[in-house]
Parts: structure tokens; C-alpha cells; sequence
């Protein structure tokens, strides 16, 4: 293994970083090279620990499968031929001092530390590891209260809440606000701000990341940091830049949003004219009003009434979303602007919010009577094994690339990918891409996610979504080709488990994500972090001097 970089080096190369971090960041004390152990000691953090016992789960405990299982929310990772490394202790902290004794008992023992909100890691790295260095699982599931003010128009939420549980105690504060971040109720909260948190009201008021007034997190020494204390570049950084990366989040102070007493919800399936109908999509999604939210999940299904092929497969067009309006004026919109989809006025449904949400967590596919009182089971959805990949696109898909896209996606079975165009536009063209650590929001048409279930042969499964990916290549973004964290892909690289990582190599995945951003946050790890303690495969690494230079 490779000495780290000396203290006065170090110092020397955090000033120099400095020049891209505003004057307001205070350069923490850089601890020493003797204190470089890597010789990670399970048993010596279980016993600094002792105090919080009946928290601490190691594999000889009876429940510790069952704690480590109930928020690995990609079954794919469960699996016999996972190939993970699980954690040599689980710790699920009931109080925040706990939380700082996990680290400084993680610290003086050598032994790293993966942090789990909700469990929705697309990749299992918030609960996994592809290394073989022994690691603690922090889970941050007891500490999951949400406090709502309908006053103030704030929310104050724990670490390990999810988005269901935000949702739910806004909804009872008041029917009136909402908090503008995704769609599957039992995604992390914190997870989603980490990497920015888009979702149905991201064209009126931005991202999750946008709407966060201020946060707490406890740092690499053990202390507790508001912004005031932490500073603005680190409060920069943790609002979708990873925050993994710098240290574990305790609380978020979230601004919330006013929603009207009714919005209108849609969903529509189209299995006809899927060129004629996708290809003007593009275009016209991203410029509607701002209040309109709509999104288009791309499925294969079976169908003879509709599909030429032998086997009946066809391409499905699943159009769905919200407005925060009226059913006649959405109406008007739908008629008027996407009039190739051919909306009916029976389509279109008028719900309250809390409503509108429990639709698109898909509750109505899991119980007949479902109510918000089911935000609060974090067992009500199915969890489902997949891979997926992400992309941006800045000009529209020709007719013959969509053509060929339809192709692609029926080379596998029925149910076994989805697509989903995301259009963007609205407020999010006026987001510089420095705002927050996410770049990807002036100038993007839409967002692509894909996926592939993870069932079958999963090796021809994972040759497919690669060559799904290897397809779009011509059409979305390049130079770098943007990719979501929240939706982190490790084909798109990994940092070593050990030793000093190049920033060069970073990069490779680093740019991806992040784009020019990714420079502001390897020197903002540099200072909060400069030994690298909060590290995993794709963790912000520290400045390195001695690989890239």
C-alpha cells in the first residue's frame, strides 16, 4: 500500500485548492501520517461501542440478516452470485451522540464506514462492498422523525426518514404544502438530496437539493456541524454532490412548497403510432408550463392485437404525471400542444395531493385499499432486482434513432426493461450548472433512465443494458456523457480500495456525474476529509498529488 501524502503537503496543497472554495471555509487541522493504520479491527470498534449494545449487530447475532436485508432495497444484491462483501457490524444508532461515537470509534479502529438511509442505492454501495476490507454499517433507520411546520412552511427531517414518511407528517401539517422530491415512497431521503432528488414538481420549484435551508452532519472528527459551522462550500457539496463522501447527515431543514387543493393525475398507454406520438414528445414536453408534469415509461409488452411480430411483443408508451391545476386546463394543454397522444377528458382525474402521491408510488398495484397511513410501511412495496444506467439528452432523438430504440428494446421479454424520458425545462432552465453539485438541468430536454430485471440469465442480461447503453451513444450528451449519482453505475468506473486514489481516474466517473462540479468537490473533500476516512467506490477522493502530477 502507498504512504498517504505527508501533513505539510497536504496543508500546502489544501491552500492551493483553496482558490476555487469561497474565503468563508475554514481549512481543518490535517491529521498526521502516523496515524494512517489500514488495519481494520472489527472486534476493537464493537468493543468502543459497548455502551450502545443493543444496537450493534455483528454476523454471529441472530438478527443480523434480517437488519441487513429489510432496507436492501435491490434485491439483486442478495442474491448467492452478488459477490459482496457484507459488513463486519451493523450499528443502528437510537440518538445522534451515537452517531458520533460510530465514527470516532470507526476512526480509531481503521475501520470505514458505509452510511443507510433507505436503502435504495442503485449499486448496494450504501450497504455493500465490492472490496474486501472489513467495513460498519451504519443504518440510520431509528432516526426517522419528520416535524412539520405549516407555519413556517419548513420540515425538519431526520437522516433515516423516508420519502413516504416526509410526505405522510407534511400531509398531516397540512394538505396544502409538499416537498418537491421523487416518486417511490420508501427511497431515502437523505439519499435522494445527496444527489439532488428530481421528481413531479422539479419544473415549478426545482430539486429536493434546491429546497434544503439547512443541514447538520457529523464530520470526520466527530462534530456535529450546521451550516454556520460547516460553511458554505461544504453545504454546497452535500446538496447532490455525495454526501457520503464528507461525513453522515443527521438532520435536513427542508422549505416546502404551496400545492393546490386539487391537482389533476393522469395515466394513459399508448401500443400504436410510437414514433409518430415519441418523436414531437421531445420537443414540446420540456417547453409546457410549468405547473405540468409528465413523463413517459417505455415498456414491452405482449399484444397481438397490436403487434406484427410472431411472439406478440410490442413497444408500450405509459404516459402519466400531474398538474397543479384543473382537469379542463390541462385538458386544453394535452389538446392543443401533444395532440398525437390523444388525451380524453375522462383521462384526466382531480385528487388532492396526498393522492396524487400515493398514485405515483404505484399503491393501487399493491392494495385495493391502500391509504396515507401506508407511507409508513416500509414493506408496502414489492422491491424489484434490476440494473439500470442513466443519461441526459440536449437534442432530440431523429425518427430513425427511435425507430432503433424501439428495436433494442424488444430484443429482451416482455416486462423486462423500462425506459422512462423525463422531461425537464420549466425552472430548471435557469439553474447555472454550479447551483448545486447536479449539472445537468439548463439545457437538457429530458432524462433517461433504463433498467433491465435481474432475473434469467443475468450475464446476457448485463451484456443488454450495456449494449442498450452503447446504443444511445450518438444521442444524448458527450464530453462527458452525463450520468445521475442517484443513479450510480459502476461500469462507469471505481476508485481502489486502499491507497492514494488519482484524481484522474476519479474522473473517469467523477465527471460523469458531477461535470465541472467534480473539481470544486474533490477540493472541498480536501479539506473536510483530507485522509480520505469516508471513502467507498465512488466516494469524492481528496486532491492527489503524487499520481496525477
Amino acid at each position: 500500500m502507498k504512504s498517504p501524502p505527508s501533513s505539510s503537503a497536504l496543508s500546502l496543497f489544501c491552500i492551493l485548492f483553496a482558490i476555487t472554495i469561497s474565503p468563508s471555509t475554514a481549512i481543518i487541522s490535517i491529521q498526521s501520517s502516523s496515524a494512517w493504520i489500514d488495519l481494520p479491527n472489527p472486534s476493537g470498534f464493537v468493543t468502543c461501542v459497548k455502551s450502545m449494545s443493543k444496537y450493534v449487530y455483528t454476523p454471529s447475532n441472530s438478527s443480523y440478516n434480517d437488519i441487513y436485508a429489510f432496507s436492501a432495497r435491490n434485491p439483486r444484491f442478495l442474491m448467492p452470485d452478488a459477490n459482496r462483501l457484507l459488513p463486519a457490524v451493523i450499528v443502528t444508532p437510537g440518538a445522534e451522540s451515537e452517531v458520533q461515537t460510530v465514527v470516532i470509534c470507526a476512526r480509531r479502529n481503521d475501520m470505514q464506514i458505509r452510511t443507510r438511509s433507505g436503502g435504495h442505492d442503485f449499486e448496494g454501495l450504501s450497504y455493500s462492498s465490492t472490496y474486501t476490507r472489513p467495513f460498519v454499517l451504519l443504518d440510520m433507520i431509528n432516526l426517522k422523525s419528520v416535524i412539520a411546520d405549516p407555519v413556517t412552511k419548513t420540515a425538519v427531517v431526520q437522516a433515516g426518514a423516508t420519502l413516504g414518511e416526509v410526505y405522510y407528517w407534511i400531509y398531516r401539517a397540512s394538505g396544502l404544502l409538499g416537498f418537491p422530491a421523487g416518486v417511490w415512497s420508501t427511497v431515502g431521503a437523505t439519499g435522494l438530496i445527496c444527489g439532488g432528488g428530481y421528481g413531479p414538481l422539479r419544473r415549478k420549484y426545482g430539486f429536493a437539493a434546491d429546497n434544503v435551508i439547512d443541514a447538520r452532519i457529523v464530520d470526520v472528527n466527530g462534530n456535529i456541524l450546521d451550516r454556520k459551522a460547516m460553511g458554505e462550500d461544504l453545504f454546497w457539496a452535500i446538496r447532490g454532490g455525495s454526501c457520503s463522501s464528507f461525513g453522515v447527515i443527521l438532520t435536513w431543514k427542508l422549505n416546502l412548497v404551496d400545492i393546490p387543493p386539487k391537482v389533476t393525475i393522469f395515466t394513459v398507454l399508448r401500443e400504436d403510432r410510437q414514433t409518430e406520438i415519441m418523436y414531437p414528445f421531445q420537443t414540446i414536453a420540456p417547453v409546457l408550463p410549468i405547473e405540468v408534469d409528465i413523463r413517459c415509461r417505455i415498456s414491452t409488452v405482449v399484444n397481438f392485437n397490436t403487434s406484427t411480430r410472431p411472439d406478440g411483443l410490442a413497444i408500450q408508451l405509459g404516459f402519466t404525471g400531474a398538474y397543479l391545476g384543473s382537469a379542463d386546463d390541462l385538458f386544453t394543454i394535452f389538446s392543443t400542444r401533444l395532440p398525437e397522444i390523444g388525451f380524453l377528458r375522462s383521462d384526466l382525474v382531480e385528487v388532492p395531493w396526498i393522492e396524487a402521491l400515493m398514485q405515483s408510488s404505484f399503491f393501487p398495484l399493491f392494495s385495493s385499499n391502500y391509504t396515507p397511513e401506508d407511507f409508513l410501511n416500509r414493506s408496502f412495496l414489492a422491491d424489484i432486482p434490476t440494473k439500470a444506467k442513466s443519461d441526459f439528452v440536449r437534442s432530440p432523438l431523429s425518427v430513425p434513432a427511435i425507430n432503433g430504440l424501439w428495436d433494442k428494446l424488444l430484443e429482451v421479454g416482455a416486462g423486462e426493461t423500462t425506459v422512462i424520458f423525463t422531461p425537464y425545462g420549466g425552472v430548471l432552465d435557469n439553474y447555472p450548472e454550479s447551483t448545486i453539485p447536479f449539472p445537468n438541468r439548463a439545457g437538457t430536454l429530458f432524462m433517461i433512465y433504463a433498467r433491465v430485471l435481474w432475473v434469467g440469465n443475468t450475464t446476457q442480461k448485463l451484456e443488454w443494458i450495456r449494449s442498450l447503453h452503447d446504443y444511445l451513444t450518438p444521442y444524448v450528451s458527450s464530453n462527458p456523457r452525463r450520468a445521475y449519482y442517484n443513479y450510480d453505475d459502476l461500469d462507469l468506473g471505481a476508485n481502489p480500495s486502499t491507497g492514494i486514489i488519482s484524481n484522474i481516474a476519479a474522473r473517469r466517473w467523477g465527471s460523469s456525474y458531477f461535470n465541472q462540479n467534480f473539481n470544486r468537490l474533490i477540493a472541498i473533500k480536501t479539506l473536510v476529509d483530507p485522509l480520505n476516512f469516508f471513502r467507498h467506490e465512488q466516494t469524492v477522493p481528496p486532491f492527489s498529488l503524487i499520481q496525477d502530477m
